[in-house]
């Protein structure tokens, strides 16, 4: 029991104590040679009962040496039940058994029910002092060896001091890791102001929350401790570190912004850092709000444990995301992950979370305005193919894993046992989860907030986040009245309360369908055209019964495309109905050559040959604006989704008519795919994607397919030299639209088959002189993606050995066109040996090429090469190519 007698009921916490303003963390020695850490932590802590005997706090892997209160030792009990999930003496070996285990063994632990692995007992002599509800000060000596998680130590194998070495460390871990390395209460709801303070070498620098009050050097000089303060209360888990021989950037344009990265790395952080601002300035206006730190760090490291970790007034950055400005594919990742973590800055940082059940809001928020500043930075194509392949991913994960709940808690208020019983883990706690599954749901939280911004208009949803943040920022500056602090964390209740008093409207429906249970919709559609009534008789079927799906009942947007306009219909889905009849605008008249109105208001010439006489429809959409977690299956003719190809402006319907494209192998297919390749307006991923499709095509029609082989006169005609169509012209990549496009089409066509279902040898050879003439001397830009294409385009040409009487494979009797292959192949794997591409995008393709000529029978099968990349050392995306081509053999 964790009071003697039955304590007061009125506090919202767990826990019979809470702090009042403020914890120390001193980290007095760093052995990097050790690994090791020896410091001491001190929690200002407030009974709020009388009869407090024990103190829970979280600590894992850390060895406690001493424990003071008020500077009285303290008897403590450390155990920590994770170590040790199923106990020797269990009979039962299964994943159901030990997955129970487990989420017991964490619950035990779980410093939102008010507990944790380390338990003290409050000095007898302290007992009166409990009793008249006065501060405690708990003093905790600890050390950490060779620590597991928490805190990674990267000591690079080389000679020189460890400055010299580049040897840094930093905090990482999932969700509420700090306990890990200190002893704290490791809970999101627990906010506190802190003093961080780092003694380091003389050649280190320490990188931690809130504002660097001051540097102090020993007598010697040869050490000196960073003093840190973080006024605004903050929950330990969101308490980082980072100590390393750093070069240090302040931002030129936001002097209260500095960037940090590992040594002779300068020249790249500045051009990675250097748009930063922009996205500053997008945050604040949209959010009416400033930055709620007095500053923020960025810090490059090495060895991430996650590409991009947000913490409070403080990012920690994968260094494998700096680039110069001769880099054309990282820049818009590295820019998205920068974005990503100021959104979290605002949610998730500065607001926290009442409990687990309540991550999704957080989650939600920071991925739906991180949405908004995609959208204002790449245009609105580009987010509306983020949305789609977000939707997409959690559709498809949805349906194989069984749903995805948002709010896992149960109707009563009551969690439930197992709300998610289709998973083999337990949803109760972020510890429990796959990773996957935390993937997809914050995939499935972002995706909830565009539908409630559907429901309540984006004016609403960023006032709503404005009062969230003015309401935690008036708090946070209450110093000492601690309980004001609980506005600072958001709750799910909070957050839709505040929707209702902003907007004044109900989205409680949209709550119970999206974040109350999890699945998602399946329509399928079909329709037919009444000439007669000159209506459209659409049908939509549900299918609820499958594993993930649930049913749906509400609005659903149709747009139907007539000869005289697009017009907009929503219908009703209701329990039971399948069929609507929607009335048609326009008459058929194919005779009258007339100009026709688009979605965008833009009239265009069309060719009307190809459809229906009796009909005026020239293509449907179903929910077209993606305001339902579904998927769909259309039906509707060959002819309707080559004019949504061609003439639909929206990205999301090019894209579905290319995938229903490939199951209409047609010279009308084939023309509509070609013209779409040739249009320099149309979006650049709708153009690669065309690509593929037409591969595909071309294969499927290669007995009747006329002319070249497909997109080879197109890309020639592009790219290559007027006088002599078979040499490339020199690289210029100024065009990022036609940058990816030569990039794609090699690819594409590698795919191409005849009628023995061999590549095409012209094909083959088009390539090999892509590779033999590619000159980047006068290019700007660095080629070495383009050139990792040129090796995945040979990779996809490959096509299954003829074995002759079981030979054994050996160099001289290989296939020759097989043999131009992996000459290429070794050629280029021995020049990034010495000139190394930029993240080794080359090695990497020579590697999965070399997996598709040995599982094609025409190498030895051996992973032994493989092996050998995947060592430690190699660069990481290296390392995970040869470890997906190890684990390959097991398949």
């Amino acid at each position: 029991r964790m009071n003697r007698k039955k304590g007061d009921k009125g506090f919202e916490s767990p826990r019979p104590y809470k702090f009042t303003t403020h914890q120390v963390v001193c980290i007095n020695n760093i052995n990097f040679q050790r690994k090791s850490v020896v410091g001491y932590v001190e929690l200002t802590i407030f009974p709020t009962v009388a009869n407090l005997n024990r103190i829970k706090l979280n600590s894992k892997q850390c060895r406690i040496y001493r424990v003071r209160v008020n500077d009285l030792e303290a008897a403590f009990i450390y155990n920590d039940p994770t170590l040790e999930v199923c106990h020797h003496e269990s009979k039962q070996r299964n994943l159901n058994y030990f997955s129970n285990a487990y989420a017991a063994a964490v619950s035990a632990v779980d410093p939102d029910a008010g507990n944790g692995e380390l338990c003290i007992k409050v000095p007898s002599e302290l007992w009166k002092h409990v009793d008249e509800l006065k501060v405690l000060k708990v003093h905790i000596n600890f050390s950490l060896d060779q620590p597991k998680g928490g805190l990674h130590f990267v000591v690079p194998n080389m000679e020189g001091s460890m400055a010299e070495r580049g040897a840094h460390v930093f905090s990482c871990g999932y969700q509420n890791s700090t306990r890990f390395w200190f002893p704290c209460v490791d809970s999101y709801s627990e906010l506190c102001t802190w003093k961080l303070e780092y003694t380091v070498d003389a050649a280190m620098v320490a990188v931690s929350n809130g504002d660097l009050v001051e540097t102090v050097y020993t007598h010697d000089m040869r050490k000196k401790t960073f003093h840190y303060m973080l006024t605004i209360p903050t929950a330990a888990s969101n308490i980082s570190l980072a100590i390393g021989p750093f070069e240090i950037l302040v931002d030129p344009y936001m002097h209260e912004v500095t960037h940090f990265c590992l040594p002779q790395l300068l020249p790249l952080l500045k051009h990675t850092t250097s748009y930063l601002h922009e996205v500053f300035e997008f945050y604040e206006e949209i959010l009416t709000c400033r930055y709620p730190y007095s500053c923020f760090k960025t810090v490059f490291i090495d060895e991430a444990y996650v590409e991009v970790a947000a913490y409070a007034s403080m990012s920690i950055f994968s260094t494998n995301l700096l680039h110069s400005a001769m880099i054309i594919d990282e820049t818009p990742l590295t820019r998205r992950c920068l974005a990503q973590a100021l959104a979290q800055q605002f949610f998730g940082c500065f607001i926290s979370r009442m409990s687990w059940s309540d991550e999704w809001v957080l989650k939600g928020i920071s991925g739906y305005i991180y949405g908004l500043w995609m959208k204002k930075t790449f245009g609105v194509n580009e987010y509306r193919h983020w949305i789609k392949q977000e939707l997409d991913q959690i559709v498809a994960y949805e349906l194989k894993t069984g749903g995805v709940l948002l709010h896992p808690i149960f109707g009563g208020g009551k969690e439930k046992d197992n709300p998610a019983s289709h998973l083999h883990f337990s949803i109760k706690h972020p510890h429990t989860l796959s990773w996957e599954y935390y993937t997809m749901f914050q995939c499935k939280a972002h995706l909830v907030m565009r539908l409630i911004e559907n429901r309540i208009s984006m004016e609403f949803m960023l006032q709503v986040f404005n009062k969230l943040l003015s309401l935690a920022s008036t708090a946070s500056s209450q110093k000492f009245q601690s309980h004001m602090w609980s506005q600072m964390l958001v709750s799910t209740s909070g957050f839709l309360k505040s929707i209702s008093n902003v907007s004044g409207k109900d989205i409680q429906p949209l709550i119970k369908q999206w974040v109350d249970q999890s699945g998602v919709v399946k329509f399928y559609g079909s329709f037919a055209f009444n000439r007669k009534r000159n209506v459209l008789e659409l049908e939509i079927k549900q299918d609820y019964t499958s594993p993930g799906t649930q049913k749906y009942v509400g609005p659903l947007k149709v747009t139907v495309q007539e000869l005289d306009g697009s017009f907009n219909h929503t219908l009703q889905i209701e329990e039971n109905s399948l069929k609507h009849d929607i009335p048609c605008h326009s008459k058929s008249r194919r005779n009258k050559k007339k100009k026709i109105p688009l979605m965008n208001g833009e009239e265009v010439d069309m060719d009307l040959s190809a459809m229906d006489a009796d009909s005026p429809l020239l293509w449907i959409r179903i929910d077209p604006d993606m305001s339902v977690l579904r998927k769909v299956e259309f039906e509707q003719s060959d002819f309707m989704w080559q004019y949504q190809l061609r003439y639909e402006r929206d990205v999301v319907a090019q894209e579905e008519a290319i995938l229903a494209l490939e199951k209409f192998p047609t010279p009308a297919s084939r023309l509509a795919l070609t013209d779409i390749l040739e249009q320099e307006q149309c979006f650049y991923r709708v153009r690669m994607m065309a690509c593929f499709c037409l591969a595909k095509i071309a294969n499927s029609m290669v007995s009747t397919w006329t002319g070249p082989p497909a997109m080879k006169s197109l890309f020639t005609r592009m790219f290559c030299c007027k006088t002599c169509p078979n040499i490339v012209k020199t690289n210029n990549f100024m065009n990022f639209q036609s940058y990816f496009l030569q990039k794609t089409m090699p690819v594409a066509m590698a795919l191409l088959r005849d009628v023995h279902n061999l590549c095409p040898k012209e094909v083959l050879m088009f390539i090999l002189d892509l590779i033999k003439y590619n000159d980047n001397r006068k290019n700007k830009f660095s080629d070495n993606y383009y050139r990792a294409e040129l090796i995945d385009a040979l990779a996809n040409s490959v096509t299954p050995a003829v074995s002759v009487n079981n030979e054994v494979r050996t160099l001289d009797n290989l296939n020759p066109d097989v043999r131009l292959i992996l000459e290429e192949i070794t050629r280029f794997l021995n020049m990034e040996k010495l000139l190394p591409s930029y993240r080794h995008t080359i090695t990497v393709s020579c590697l999965k090429a070399i997996r598709v000529l040995q599982k094609n029978g025409h190498v030895p099968s051996d992973p032994a090469l493989f092996k050998s990349y995947a060592e430690y050392g190699h660069f990481i995306d290296v390392r995970i190519a040869a470890l997906e081509a190890v684990v390959d053999y097991t398949k």
